[in-house]
């Protein structure tokens, strides 16, 4: 990273990998690249702007440090990200992007800094007046941003800035909402991958089983932007429903944007072929979606004949006839399927509906062509109780798959259920980092039936009950091999410190 000339603008990724995932953080959680910045950056430089891009969560720098090269670099606007891991991490990233914001600030006052994400779009009042930053976002932000640095270049007012809330006259107001960027393969063709610190991303532990000693090099992107399911504990839409609004969507439509197979495979092009990358991460909330854009970009990756480890989101219900196998052949090794309850009412109730012998069908019809299941699971969703959450865990340990993820029922900001929480009076995490589903202040939402803390401690249970298992480790150990087993035998011996998890003391509402 160059600072002897000022950029106009210095993309922040922060993070604190301790807080977020405690001793996970150190060698079982991934190390993305953190695609949104990336994508700023090109969107940016394609407009004539001088970009830098600071990635302190992959660097494990301190607050102090990431601002301590901010103020070195003096840049005309400090912009830090605030999203994480998967599409609904960005609530538990936001106390370290707090902590940058307020190092840069006591370092230099009067940096100009800008901060965006998912979070920061559901609550952009909130946020400005939480936070020691000058502006928020109220969208996705790259209009915003790029209308931001032309204001401040030429001293012009911040009312032209679309997609803006900042301070007027002591109190937060809003500008004019900026749309979505639609042609994405013109105006955000790939990410900025020279900008990146490339040699310290890891992929997730799983997604190297069977040769765990090659989790690097590593990538991920996105090939597609936004859902169009309303499931209603994600929060996937939240920096997007402005941008759909000033395009004309109804409240209704969720928008889902595609980037040409062509970009998208330009893009492995770049990562395989300058930086050795082999494990790749779609971040698409819903890849195995669109037939013809899965089937495309499977094609050209088979004429490259790529040894690729990659692995995407699909649904039980979106993996068509004959897909399976060329996904596999294209270097699709794992799928992720958001099974989330063994349940049809709890299900139901949060609009993710499919039948239960519809799991077992596509289950096994992935794994039969070759691609490891990684499933998740969410304990205490609105209906849920012991007898439910038991079922959800009953279903998981007879899949028995390769891996699962088991969550707490969160109420993200951006979510339709945080907004019945806040509606309804529900109890809350009292800080954002009881958003994160590893943290030791974890605090879910309490059911119908349950409190939050008796979700938790069923969640730990399910984790504990699952990997431990003979049964689990036995197919393990057939698939990748006694090294695996070994690996998860050490993880499975990893505890989480919890504050929350004693079953007790938490209201029910």
């Amino acid at each position: 990273m160059s600072n002897t000339v000022q950029p106009d603008v210095v993309l922040v990724n922060p993070g604190n990998r301790l807080q977020i995932y405690q001793s996970l953080g150190a060698t079982l959680s991934a190390i993305e690249p953190p695609v949104w910045p990336a994508l700023m950056a090109t969107f940016l430089r394609r407009r004539g702007f001088s970009v830098e891009l600071l990635d302190a969560n992959a660097l494990d720098l301190t607050p102090e440090d990431t601002a301590r090269q901010i103020v070195d670099m003096n840049p005309r606007l400090v912009v830090v990200a605030a999203y994480g891991h998967n599409p609904s991490a960005s609530t538990q990233v936001m106390p370290a992007a707090g902590a940058v914001c307020r190092a840069v600030k006591q370092a230099k006052d009067d940096v100009k800094i800008i901060m965006l994400g998912g979070h920061v779009a559901a609550l952009p009042e909130r946020t400005l007046q939480e936070e020691a930053v000058d502006y928020v976002c109220t969208g996705e932000g790259l209009f915003t941003i790029a209308d931001l640095l032309e204001c401040l270049k030429a001293n012009g007012k911040l009312s032209a800035v679309r997609g803006l809330c900042h301070w007027e006259h002591g109190r937060p107001v809003r500008t004019a909402p900026a749309p979505n960027v639609e042609a994405l393969d013109e105006e955000i063709p790939g990410m900025s991958w020279d900008l990146l610190p490339m040699h310290e991303y890891r992929a997730h532990n799983w997604h190297c089983f069977g040769f765990l000693d090659r989790r690097q090099p590593y990538a991920s992107l996105y090939t597609t932007l936004g859902c169009p399911y309303h499931c209603t504990y994600c929060c996937i839409q939240a920096p997007f429903k402005e941008g759909e609004r000033a395009l004309g969507y109804v409240p209704q439509v969720n928008s889902y944007r595609l980037w040409s197979p062509e970009s998208v495979v330009a893009q492995i092009d770049q990562v395989v072929n300058t930086y050795g990358v082999r494990n790749i991460k779609f971040a698409d909330e819903m890849f195995v979606l669109n037939k013809r854009h899965v089937n495309a970009i499977c094609d050209r990756l088979l004429e490259r004949g790529y040894d690729l480890n990659i692995w995407a989101y699909a649904r039980v219900d979106t993996v068509k006839d004959g897909m399976a196998e060329k996904l596999r052949a294209a270097g699709f090794r794992w799928l992720c399927f958001g099974i989330e309850a063994g349940s049809r009412r709890v299900r139901d109730e949060v609009l993710k509906s499919y039948e239960q012998e519809q799991v077992y069908r596509t289950i096994q019809t992935v794994r039969q062509a070759g691609i490891s299941v990684i499933a998740n699971y969410i304990f205490g969703l609105p209906e849920d109780d012991n007898d439910t959450m038991q079922a959800t865990l009953d279903l998981a340990l007879d899949l028995n798959c390769e891996f699962a993820n088991f969550y707490s029922a969160m109420a993200y900001p951006g979510s339709p259920l945080y907004e019945q929480a806040i509606r309804h009076g529900w109890p809350l995490p009292d800080t954002w980092s009881g958003y994160s589903q590893h943290s030791v202040d974890c605090l879910p939402l309490p059911t119908k039936y349950l409190s939050g803390s008796e979700v938790l401690a069923f969640r730990d249970h399910a984790w504990n009950t699952y990997f431990e298992r003979p049964a689990y480790r036995d197919m393990i150990e057939r698939t990748f091999g006694i090294e695996t087993r070994r690996h998860v035998e050490d993880m499975a011996a990893y505890s989480l410190p919890r504050r929350y998890a004693n079953g007790v003391g938490m209201p029910v509402r």
